[in-house]
């Protein structure tokens, strides 16, 4: 069936039965389809198991079939083989394993009758009451809390048997395993039995999940071919080596049906004598998420008949599990090839957009690179017609040159940048500003159509003088920022020199 035709719905419940039972879509759809696509009963039926028979056929098949009423009964015939009863075309119809998940009995709660409950209110109240204030009292007297455990901890050393009618308090399946481990190998020694140390429910799982055979070993104390049977059976040399081949496949749990735990597995295979054996299996020819019990071994046992009746069960189901594994390693195999392709389709997808996240930056970063080129010529082009138009301004207000009949002047020489000597007269009371703006509007002056026009001073410009007045002998720098007339910071006369400024930041630019 195609995803995409599913409704949104039943895509969210395949999406959430997957996650859980970790099973290929092509099995799961069919079992949500006949759950009506209820997770609840799919999850349920995927791990006790559903039946795939017509029940109507399965109780026809389980009559018997009509008996030769002339047929005698022979010794050969009563002790026909299985092999021959299977191959009179009848299908053996194998028991479902149900899945266990016990429920400690301390966390067992039953519904109080609303009477009951009402009639107990100020009791449990008072009660409440009580315990909250010696609560308090312990957090206020700290010994009060040690003493009361000196005093109850005789209650943790009296017998077993006093504490519970059945003698085993109850406890978590991982704790209950190791505590049946523990007192087996008190009572019977070391040995090399691999017991699965977990619940009934967890080594299920695992054999469901990795195709294994689980061999439930359930044992009651109370029956005198229990110690006989772990003896010579369990604990036999072969029965040991066969457990604990690779090549079987084998999950050992053992429990005590004194426990809680193992008494409900018990109940659920239908054990009715002890010592018992199941042999719980996949069984892919009933469903494809099915666990049945393959073989069931009850009462003493010799070592032999043991092995045998659980290697016969063994070989009539290990062609399915094979059959399961190559199609899982298939499913595996084409997933895996799904994954590389995935991840080859991710690194490609993750190159082309690097590329194109480069191809990118690099266009942002020349569309930037030419907007601040653009913006360094506009403001170049700006800076220099303001610059021309503050010259224009300042050029207009230079006071003209002193008359030969004026007594108090100061005659300069200048030195211009192009080698061009010019000599002039200033105004004694001039300032030297007034002198750096004649080096700066010489070219302007020398123009009468400059020197007449009339401009006004540029807005929001700043003028810097981009050169400097020094003197030759000795060597002394007049900076503008000092201020004077020129008649203080030259004298009557003086001969200088105009030394640009701007070159050195050309040339420290030039060198970055």
């Amino acid at each position: 069936m195609d995803i995409a035709s599913l409704t949104a719905d039943q895509q969210a419940a395949l999406q959430q039965y997957t996650a859980v039972t970790d099973q290929a879509t092509s099995d799961a759809i069919p079992i949500l389809q006949r759950a009506q696509w209820n997770v609840n009963i799919a999850v349920t039926r995927f791990f006790d198991g559903e039946p795939t028979e017509d029940p109507v056929a399965a109780a026809a098949a389980q009559l018997p079939p009509p008996q030769d009423i002339r047929r005698q009964e022979t010794l050969l015939n009563g002790f026909a083989s299985p092999r021959s009863s299977t191959s009179s075309g009848r299908r053996v119809r194998i028991e479902p394993a149900p899945r266990v998940v016990p429920q400690p009995e301390s966390q067992v709660t039953t519904q109080v009758p609303l009477v009951l409950a009402i009639f107990f209110a100020p009791f449990s109240l008072v009660y409440s009451l009580f315990a909250k204030s010696f609560r308090l009292l312990g957090w206020l007297f700290p010994f009060l809390p040690r003493a009361w455990g000196r005093v109850t901890a005789s209650n943790i050393n009296t017998p077993a048997s006093q504490r519970s009618a059945s003698g085993r308090r109850p406890l978590n399946p991982r704790d209950t395993a190791a505590r049946f481990i523990r007192e087996f190998e008190e009572e019977y020694g070391s040995h090399t039995l691999p017991f699965f140390e977990s619940g009934y429910a967890q080594a299920f799982d695992l054999a469901k999940k990795n195709l294994q055979f689980l061999m439930v070993v359930l044992v009651s104390p109370e029956h005198d071919e229990t110690s006989s049977f772990i003896k010579d059976t369990l604990l036999a040399p072969e029965v040991v080596e066969f457990v604990r081949n690779p090549e079987n496949n084998i999950i050992l749990w053992a429990g005590n049906v004194q426990d809680s735990e193992a008494y409900q597995v018990s109940a659920a295979l239908s054990c009715t004598k002890f010592p018992f054996t199941g042999l719980i299996v996949h069984t892919p020819q009933v469903s494809s998420t099915a666990m049945g019990i393959a073989a069931r071994v009850a009462g003493p046992t010799t070592p032999q008949q043991y092995i045998a009746k659980l290697r016969q069960a063994m070989q009539q189901h290990t062609e399915p599990l094979n059959r399961v594994r190559s199609q899982r390693a298939e499913q595996q195999a084409t997933r895996n090839i799904r994954e590389q392709q995935n991840s080859a389709y991710e690194r490609s997808l993750a190159a082309d957009r690097e590329k194109a996240r480069k191809k990118k930056e690099e266009a942002e970063r020349k569309a930037r690179e030419e907007k601040e080129a653009l913006e360094r010529e506009q403001a170049i082009e700006r800076y220099a017609q303001n610059l021309a138009q503050w010259r224009k301004w300042r050029a207009a207000s230079i006071r003209s040159e002193p008359s030969p009949e004026e007594k108090d002047i100061v005659r300069i020489s200048l030195r211009m940048p192009n080698a061009e000597r010019v000599v002039r007269k200033f105004a004694a009371d001039a300032h030297i500003e007034e002198l750096y703006a004649f080096v700066e509007c010489y070219d302007i002056l020398q123009s009468e159509e400059g020197a007449q026009e009339k401009v006004e001073e540029p807005k929001d410009f700043e003028h810097e003088y981009k050169f400097q007045l020094v003197s030759p002998m000795p060597r002394e720098v007049y900076e503008l920022k000092t201020g004077g007339t020129i008649k203080e910071r030259i004298g009557r006369s003086g001969n200088l020199i105009v030394e640009r400024t701007d070159l050195e930041d050309e040339e420290d630019e030039d060198e970055e």
